[in-house]
């Protein structure tokens, strides 16, 4: 079911949210809606705390290779090498800015049935990430912009990539 986004300035969106203890269907029912959520409003990635829920969960949309579902997501590796991206969030809707994230990180996280997974990811899909984790411990990615971008600026880089 997709879920109204809470406002940016709630309480739940600037403290570390609680890891989840039950492994049942309400898990499943969070997962789900939170991956409506995510298509309805065109997003890459949504944490549980945006939607409202005090649970450490979080969704990245890998493209082809499927919904990323994280549970109790624990960063346990950031490489050195950082690469400085624009980023931008659905609960900040319109603002665009510059974050400097690792290119390489190790994940620890559970799955629906709370057995521990570990990998490793690269490049966009740490950044995607990274952004939602810190989702789960209060960080908006307002807090790290190193530079804001604007509109023009946006498109102009798009524009370039195409």
């Amino acid at each position: 079911m997709i879920k109204p986004l809470i406002d940016k300035n709630d309480a739940l969106m600037h403290r570390e949210v609680k890891d989840v203890t039950a492994f049942d269907d309400s898990l499943k029912a969070l997962i789900q809606d939170l991956e409506d959520s995510l298509f309805h409003y065109n997003g890459v990635g949504i944490a549980a705390p945006q939607i409202g829920v005090d649970l450490k969960v979080a969704l990245v949309d890998m493209e082809q290779d499927g919904i990323l579902q994280l549970v109790n997501p624990v960063i346990t590796h950031y490489s050195e090498e950082k690469e400085s991206d624009v980023e931008g969030c659905l609960s900040v809707p319109d603002v665009f800015g510059l974050v400097d994230r690792s290119t390489e990180i190790t994940i620890k996280a559970n799955d629906l049935d709370g057995n521990v997974i570990e990998m490793t990811a690269y490049d966009d899909i740490a950044r995607i990430i990274q952004h939602e984790v810190d989702h789960l411990y209060g960080v908006m990615f307002t807090e790290k912009v190193t530079r804001y971008v604007t509109e023009e600026e946006l498109e102009a880089m798009y524009d370039e990539e195409a």
